[in-house]
């Protein structure tokens, strides 16, 4: 009798040249069921994701002989979307800086704990699978936001050329909301997705609440919003 192949609840890449670190990742990671391939270096890192472009999560080193992981991420934008933690003895703000630059998502320096890199893996993920096919678009402008751009990577908004700070929730909204323009989405569609929990009725403030928020932060008129409009008995809206 044929034994049913394991489901797994993704693939991550582990790129580092520590065998140490990839095996206390790996075990980690498998525990959770993540499907886990590794590379000891750059070079092996990319060829891993041209072949493997469904990847969910790439964990990279930075410091590692031959191909940084820095230069390996640029590399490997070409074949794969899937977001990049990468993870560093370097701590300092120009380090950071260069690892956002370069393309990476997020950034944790060692040594680490296990239950912040788990709960960074399983948000990057979860993020990745709502909005990973908003990478190619463009930013948010023209008519009713024509102040206003939104750089989806690196998870930024600025209006009128001054960066308004939008708390991860509020960033998750506009991104699902932007991800759908054009289309009327219900109370309960953005709450489950957003939220990623079961729709109850008293989940309708939430979103009414956060709504009322990205609207004060980015509407001219928060009253007479032009940007995020509501369609009554039906939902919200961004052209």
């Amino acid at each position: 009798m044929n034994r049913p192949e394991q489901e797994y609840a993704g693939t991550i890449l582990l790129a580092d040249d520590e065998p140490e670190i990839r095996q206390l990742l790996r075990i980690l990671l498998t525990k959770k069921q993540y499907l886990v391939l590794e590379a000891v270096n750059g070079e092996e890192a990319v060829r891993q994701a041209e072949q493997h472009p469904e990847l969910d999560l790439i964990l990279m080193d930075i410091m590692m002989p031959g191909l940084s992981g820095l230069d390996a991420c640029r590399q490997i934008r070409i074949y794969t979307k899937a977001p990049i933690l990468f993870l560093t003895a370097r701590n300092t703000e120009q380090d950071k800086a260069m690892a956002y630059e370069y393309g990476g998502d997020d950034y944790l320096a060692k040594p680490f704990s296990q239950s912040e890199l788990m709960m960074k893996v399983g948000s990057l993920i979860r993020r990745y699978r709502v909005y990973g096919g908003l990478m190619n678009v463009s930013p948010l402008r023209g008519n009713a936001a024509d102040a206003l751009s939104v750089d989806v990577r690196a998870r930024r908004v600025k209006k009128h050329g001054q960066e308004i700070k939008l708390t991860d929730k509020e960033m998750d909204l506009l991104l699902f909301l932007l991800g759908h323009r054009g289309e009327t989405l219900d109370v309960k569609t953005l709450y489950e997705a957003v939220w990623q929990s079961k729709y109850m009725p008293s989940s309708d403030n939430n979103i009414m609440v956060y709504i009322q928020r990205l609207r004060k932060k980015l509407e001219d008129d928060p009253a007479n919003p032009a940007l995020i409009r509501t369609i009554y008995g039906r939902g919200y809206q961004i052209d």
